[in-house]
């Protein structure tokens, strides 16, 4: 049989391949040539595409206008974000230098009520980065030996997220969500142990400040005989969020009493009551329950306005990923248009606002007024539906609206 008739690579003949590809001295067959790419991929993921370069780099106006296509409003906070990231990826690509100047990183704490865009801030950053990124969320976290996971499981997953690439996992980004959580509980000590509370802000004192932790690449204590992978935090960038619900009466009763005497009246005439978060600062954090030592790490503080209407109305309509947009590809997918009269919006802004739900309220209304369409539309032979208000009412009325209050 001649070297043409067979694969160079498995020895399979012509007969027993769906094509054989020619080379210069040899063929492949398609088989071993899938096979190849399989290993391709492997080995280039192992590397991790972490490559930082100055031409890559994105200046913070240019890093706001990124996050401005997903996120509504929110430009305190994209701004912070922003410098951020940049001043992050400047530490990485500093040149060794020997004039003693090393810059220090800027950990942030974002400050917002709920459903005000955290997280999405955080989701959306990290479609535009060049270093790994992870958001894990605090609820879960506790001291060693008790029922949950180990702080340590917060690098796990940004060395799972760098493919398990120590290198490029250093210099990577971590989102810590729902940070309020472990707030401690009392000032007072007390005979049971504040297990998800105090000792949880103890234990990540390190990994904030920078320091070599020893890191389950498996996570937590389900694998004991795992061997530990050494990772140095020194250039990790933590930005935690939370929503701190309450914490606006900390901030009120310091404001009522830092001023006395003259022009008392006239400082508590400039304060907005709606918008308290604005003046949040350090000590409000401590009177919460943070540690001093953790508010000392997170030494830039920034806080996410509360949604107003025209806000909630753009965020239906505005950005690359709105609601409103992602119901029409939903129904498209069936060759269904999907068509919503504006003061539809309007009432579902309306009652979002209501219920002080945020812009996770919007999606919950929505999917009540779309349900019954979604769940018959795709088996009928209708290939248009026209939302009306009259329709939106009815459906709400039907769904019992008031649980979402209660929710």
């Amino acid at each position: 049989m001649k070297n043409s008739d067979r694969c160079s690579f498995c020895g399979r003949p012509r007969k027993e391949t769906n094509l054989l590809v020619a080379g210069a001295d040899a063929f492949i067959c398609d088989l071993c040539a899938e096979q190849a790419n399989l290993i391709v991929r492997e080995e280039l993921k192992k590397k991790g595409d972490f490559k930082l370069s100055k031409s890559k780099l994105l200046k913070p106006i240019e890093i706001k206008q990124f996050l401005d296509q997903y996120v509504i409003g929110q430009d305190e906070a994209k701004k912070y974000l922003s410098v951020a990231v940049y001043n992050h990826y400047k530490r990485l690509l500093q040149p060794n230098t020997n004039d003693d100047v090393e810059i220090e990183k800027s950990n942030i704490l974002f400050v917002g009520e709920t459903g005000t865009g955290k997280t999405l801030l955080a989701r959306t950053i990290a479609r535009m980065l060049h270093v790994p990124f992870t958001i894990v969320d605090a609820t879960v976290l506790t001291e060693a030996g008790y029922v949950g996971e180990d702080v340590e499981s917060i690098l796990t997953r940004l060395l799972q997220a760098a493919d398990y690439n120590v290198e490029a996992a250093e210099k990577g980004i971590v989102f810590i969500d729902e940070i309020d959580k472990i707030a401690r509980k009392s000032d007072n000590p007390s005979i049971t142990r504040d297990v998800s509370g105090e000792g949880v802000q103890q234990a990540m004192l390190k990994l904030l400040e920078g320091s070599k932790v020893n890191v389950p690449p498996q996570g937590g204590r389900k694998h004991p005989e795992q061997k530990m992978i050494e990772v140095d935090t020194k250039n990790v960038l933590f930005i935690c969020g939370g929503a701190f619900e309450g914490i606006q009466k900390k901030i009120a009763q310091r404001l009522n009493t830092q001023v006395v005497g003259y022009g008392a009246s006239k400082h508590r005439d400039q304060v907005d009551n709606n918008n308290l978060l604005q003046y949040i600062s350090p000590q409000d954090l401590r009177a919460y329950g943070l540690i001093p030592e953790i508010i000392g790490r997170l030494p830039v503080i920034t806080f996410l306005n509360p949604l107003d209407r025209e806000t909630l109305r753009n965020i239906l309509t505005e950005p690359k990923n709105a609601i409103i947009k992602q119901y029409e590809k939903l129904f498209d997918y069936d060759e269904i248009k999907l068509e919503i009269k504006p003061d539809v919006l309007d009432y579902i802004v309306d009652k979002a606002i209501e219920f002080k739900l945020g812009a996770r309220g919007l999606r919950s209304i929505c999917e009540i007024i779309m349900i019954d369409a979604m769940f018959e539309l795709p088996s009928g032979k209708e290939k248009e539906i026209v939302i009306t208000l009259e329709y939106a009412h009815k459906k709400l009325e039907k769904a019992n609206i008031k649980r979402l209050k209660a929710a």
